[in-house]
């Protein structure tokens, strides 16, 4: 989530060309939702990513929660600024000690407006990693902090929390009374706060937090909703998922009621969600009731979502918002809900998509730029590719279409992963594709990417299998053991792989008994000779998929983007997929004119860059598209990773020299801002 800064200018909408819709989205789409296993159903082991999780929950976890409280040291002008003027480092925590207290329009707040809810992000990430690793020091640390939220919560009659409001503008709560909940982030604080009570409540059966969010929520029902209720929707996109989170908690586990300290009517909370999604671009009646301020594009604002034909404003919040579209849609399968979800997909993948997975090509307002605009020195926030990651994530579980998967994995390989440092102690909030001095920092003045980093990393088991009544859907290549209700049989589901460094996996399929039912194994857009599903990317690669069950061959021919090997699985079973490893070369659509005549090179799902320490005379490369590259594991390089080399010419001596390629996510660990190049200019044939 980035946020709206201090000097900011005027929020501006801007004039894009529409997107004509696929045949999907012009029928509305159909529904065929599956849903993600849950933490309890998986256990991750995985020679790439078991590695990295330790660090997460050894050090960024408690990293994050450190700086919170201020224990950091700046390293950056802006900060280094605020701790000179303040005499110390600033404590989101303090500002929940000070409401607890009965302190109001104090004019004094730490943090950006935005700082409780980098707290409650904090949370839902962590307490989704408690659920997969037990940490009894980190649950004791958190279970402090919600009694600081709680207290400043009990300080108010109504309820309602927000610190930054209280403290600083009390009469402009949710943005009214010339407020703005834009910079307020009063809904969104909300949102996140809610989401992280459902979270953290999953994670350990405790309901403190639960409680606030439940006392929250109610509030926001009794202001907020169609006339003579509050015209209110959230400046920034988010609370709309939570809210349904919540309602399908106490919807699925109604004896819950009874164990929180406040009344719970759940249809409550998806009416609400449900009103700030179809009241946007609705400013008020023509006679003056029910109005509000015009949020405009940068919010999603400037029109209804059931009329927006591309994806508009700021990318965090479009993406989050979208997110929120997509999760109601799951639950009320309203068909103008899925085509307005299609709609912003298709748009943000086939014409806005930068090809680590970032999103967002306009530094002012951190906004989506018009279609096929998307410069080599774009924003590409981690903030933004994790929330579209979020929503790729979501459209598969309404549509089971394998496509969503490619865009999540491609965000997970590489925009999730450059976001945070191998030390995990260090963070980017810019991804450009092309660099030359940005370094990752330990803190920031909005420092939104680290929660938002643990959310992502914390639910990533989530999202390596699903299933629907009758079938098993393998989603992620990702070495880990299942267990899954299927056909009313139990099935164990085991999986092995060195991916993304080979392509060879093995899953092991053993239902308790002999059983007929289907498993859908993805095979990537990429290794089907398409790079991207509307043609804005494309690659020069041969190599296809292979696919064994207990040795014998099938032929793979994707339905939806998976294999679907219906038979009856017995104990032991193995299916054995390849996939294509070797580097391919990638160009972009004519119509992105920022890197004609470029390419780029990835294998798998990681895509490359040259960094200047491999590459001392990188301004001058030029690579034929053509050239032979090997592809080698470099165990004692960027704690183990593939390397890409082969030949370039040197365009300033016209000499032939060796080029080095390192994954794009490893960028800036060993030299700090050593200048890289993701995409390299062609050499004339």
């Amino acid at each position: 989530m980035a946020f709206f800064k201090r000097h900011r200018i005027a929020l501006v909408c801007s004039q894009l060309a529409l997107l004509s819709l696929p045949a999907l989205a012009q029928t509305g789409g159909k529904t065929q939702i599956i849903t993600p296993l849950t933490f309890q159903q998986v256990r991750i082991d995985d020679s790439f990513w078991s590695p990295k999780l330790k660090v997460w929950t050894s050090k960024t976890v408690y990293d994050v929660f450190d700086k919170l409280e201020g224990k950091y040291v700046p390293d950056r002008p802006d900060i280094i600024a605020e701790k000179e003027k303040l005499g110390r480092t600033r404590n989101a925590f303090l500002n929940f000690d000070e409401v607890a207290k009965g302190k109001v329009d104090t004019k004094t707040h730490d943090g950006p407006p935005w700082y409780d809810g980098l707290v409650y992000e904090t949370i839902r990430g962590a307490a989704d990693l408690l659920a997969e690793h037990p940490d009894p020091t980190l649950q004791k640390k958190i279970d402090a902090y919600i009694d600081r939220i709680a207290a400043a919560q009990a300080a108010d009659p109504d309820g309602y929390i927000n610190t930054y409001t209280t403290l600083t503008r009390p009469t402009m709560r949710w943005g009214t009374n010339g407020g703005s909940d834009t910079w307020q982030h009063d809904c969104y604080n909300a949102g996140m706060l809610v989401e992280a009570a459902v979270h953290y409540y999953n994670a350990t059966g405790e309901t403190k937090l639960l409680t606030v969010a439940v006392k929250l929520s109610n509030y926001m029902y009794k202001v907020m909703g169609p006339y003579p209720k509050l015209n209110v929707v959230p400046g920034h996109g988010g609370p709309e998922e939570a809210l349904i989170k919540l309602y399908w908690l106490f919807k699925q586990n109604p004896a819950l009621k009874s164990k929180v300290g406040a009344p719970v009517e759940e249809q409550q909370y998806f009416d609400l969600a449900k009103f700030w999604i179809e009241a946007r671009g609705d400013h008020g009646n023509a006679d003056g009731t029910h109005k509000r301020e015009n949020l405009k594009a940068y919010d999603q604002d400037d029109k209804s979502v059931f009329e927006q034909k591309t994806i508009e404003g700021h990318a965090v919040r479009a993406t989050l918002f979208a997110t929120g579209v997509t999760t109601a849609a799951l639950e009320n399968k309203d068909p103008k809900y899925i085509l307005a979800a299609n709609t912003l997909w298709d748009n943000m993948i086939g014409k806005k998509l930068f090809i680590t997975g970032g999103e967002g090509a306009i530094h002012d307002e951190e906004k989506f730029g018009p279609n096929y605009f998307l410069p080599e020195n774009a924003y590409g926030e981690t903030c933004a590719s994790i929330s579209s990651a979020f929503f790729s994530g979501r459209m598969n579980e309404l549509e089971a279409d394998g496509k969503y998967m490619d865009e999540f994995e491609r965000v997970a390989y590489n925009n999730l992963l450059s976001g945070v440092s191998l030390s995990g102690e260090k963070y980017f909030y810019e991804n450009p594709l092309v660099g030359n001095g940005n370094k990752r920092w330990a803190w920031h003045d909005c420092p939104c990417c680290p929660p938002m980093i643990l959310k992502m990393i914390g639910v990533l088991p989530q999202y390596i299998y699903a299933q629907d009544a009758k079938d098993v859907y393998v989603n992620l290549f990702i070495g880990s053991e299942a267990t899954v209700k299927v056909a009313d049989s139990e099935v164990l589901l085991n999986q092995s792989t060195q991916y993304p460094w080979k392509g060879d996996t093995k899953i092991t399929v053993s239902p308790a008994v002999p059983k007929n039912f289907t498993v859908k194994v993805r095979i990537p857009g990429w290794a089907q000779g398409k790079e991207n599903p509307y043609g804005l990317y494309t690659s020069n690669s041969t190599g296809r998929a292979t696919l064994k069950v207990n040795g014998v061959a099938m032929k793979v021919q994707p339905v939806n983007g998976y294999a679907v090997i219906n038979r009856k699985w017995k104990k032991g079973d193995a299916i054995s997929l390849s996939l294509p490893m070797a580097p391919r070369v990638v160009t972009a659509n004519d119509s992105v004119q920022s890197v004609k005549s470029k390419l780029a090179i990835a294998s798998g799902p990681v895509l490359y860059s040259f960094e200047t320490i491999d590459n001392p005379s990188l301004a001058s490369y030029k690579v034929s598209p053509n050239t032979p590259m090997v592809l080698t594991y470099k165990p004692n390089l960027l704690n183990g990773v593939n390397v890409v080399t082969g030949k370039a010419v040197n365009e300033a001596t016209g000499k032939t020299v060796d080029f080095t390629a390192v994954p794009f996510y490893t960028l800036g660990n060993r030299e700090l801002g050593a200048p890289y190049q993701v995409w390299i200019p062609e050499k004339a044939k």
